[in-house]
């Protein structure tokens, strides 16, 4: 018989015998097709020999407890690919996150799992268990929830326990532990979940970089990330990407001139949104130059970019085959792009370990000093004379 929590007091003992662990495994579910905020309708916890599952949803609950465990230091809160459910905890808890964290899906990644393995591969590779995943996308906000659904949802606990011990077992005795210190630190950063308006322009695809057109549409954008803020509505419920792109590019500046703007809802100009939409297109055009957008370094450009991005590219996947590491963890693309063309301030592979993995690498076949090759079916690598 599953365990399912939907009062306080029994929230409160649950979260009272599991403060003795020394870690314990945690997931959710929730819902965000029609809200911009998740709703949180479920929340898993296991310790050693105990798994439950929380009922936020039910009348009268109170989650704090639930909170106080969050933040309890001296017990280990496991996630699987931690962010969305950090983002939920960081909203309800009042800009806190569970802390100490350690994520599996990063702690998969660098014991050599590729990069950003589901959990139910992760679980069977470890322990040859098959995660039923059929109520994966039920609605978890429906009442009475079912046996399948507490079953399956307690499932991802319970199985996240030998996937810990397994993975913390392989980091301590490869010595790769202290790997994980950069991620869980930005996971564990509060700036990694607040959201500023001013920046959500960044989101969209911009079809041009001129000053003018950005300025708009960053005072558009941040407009609808306010306006869905404040319903608690999906962005593209408020105004759709296209019709933000759109108005960007015309810059209209009365409602007869917004009221062509393709994309927009009939009689959306004449109203309270089409006065809110002029003032921030307005907002956009008197924004001083110094305070304007800056437009996104461009991505190198002809063959001899592309071939040494490639290059790159390449001794990235021999170098994490070597040291049996996900490539994700290493370098992004834009990283990599950033490398070919001459860049080395702020990239995450040319400081600490990643450094000594690629990074080093990385700069001497950019400088000459490294020479790729095939061999027996893997990438091989060897220095060369050459300094120039």
């Amino acid at each position: 018989m599953t365990s399912l929590i939907t009062d306080t007091t029994a929230l409160a003992e649950l979260c009272s015998a599991l403060k003795s662990a020394a870690y314990i495994t945690v997931d959710t579910e929730f819902l965000r097709e029609s809200t911009y905020w998740s709703k949180l309708c479920l929340v898993q916890l296991a310790g050693p020999d105990r798994a439950a599952a929380v009922d936020a949803l039910a009348p009268g609950i109170d989650l704090q407890p639930l909170f106080d465990l969050m933040l309890d230091e001296s017990v280990l809160k496991v996630f699987h690919a931690a962010r969305q459910d950090l983002e939920i905890f960081f909203q309800l808890m009042d800009g806190k996150l569970p802390t100490p964290l350690f994520d599996s899906q990063v702690a998969a990644m660098v014991c050599g799992f590729g990069d950003s393995i589901a959990y139910d591969r992760l679980v069977a590779a470890i322990s040859g268990a098959v995660v039923d995943k059929a109520s994966r996308f039920t609605n978890w906000a429906d009442r009475p929830l079912t046996d399948a659904q507490l079953d399956y949802a307690l499932s991802d606990v319970t199985h996240l326990r030998d996937v810990y011990d397994a993975l913390s077992a392989q980091l301590e005795g490869s010595g790769r532990s202290h790997w994980l210190l950069d991620e869980m630190a930005v996971l564990s950063d509060p700036g990694s979940y607040q959201t500023d308006p001013e920046l959500s322009y960044l989101r969209l695809k911009a079809r041009t970089s001129k000053p003018k057109f950005l300025a708009v549409l960053q005072q558009v954008a941040a407009w609808r990330e306010r306006e869905a803020q404040a319903r608690n509505q999906p962005r593209n419920w408020v105004i759709k990407d296209d019709a933000i792109l759109n108005i960007a590019a015309q810059a209209p500046t009365t409602p007869q001139a917004l009221s062509k703007v393709r994309g927009l809802g009939k009689g959306v100009a004449d109203g309270r949104i089409g006065r809110d939409l002029l003032a921030a297109v307005q907002a956009g055009i008197d924004l001083p130059p110094d305070r304007r957008p800056v437009p996104r370094t461009p991505q190198p450009e002809g063959s001899r970019a592309t071939a040494s991005a490639d290059l790159l590219r390449v001794l990235l996947k021999g170098c994490c085959d070597t040291h049996e590491v996900a490539p994700k963890l290493i370098a992004s693309s834009a990283d990599l792009d950033r490398l070919s063309a001459g860049e080395r301030k702020g990239i995450p592979a040319l400081s600490g370990w990643r450094l000594d993995v690629f990074g080093l690498h990385a700069i001497d076949l950019m400088e000459g000093r490294l020479a790729l090759a095939y061999r027996k079916g893997q990438i091989a690598w060897l220095h060369t004379e050459n300094d120039a």
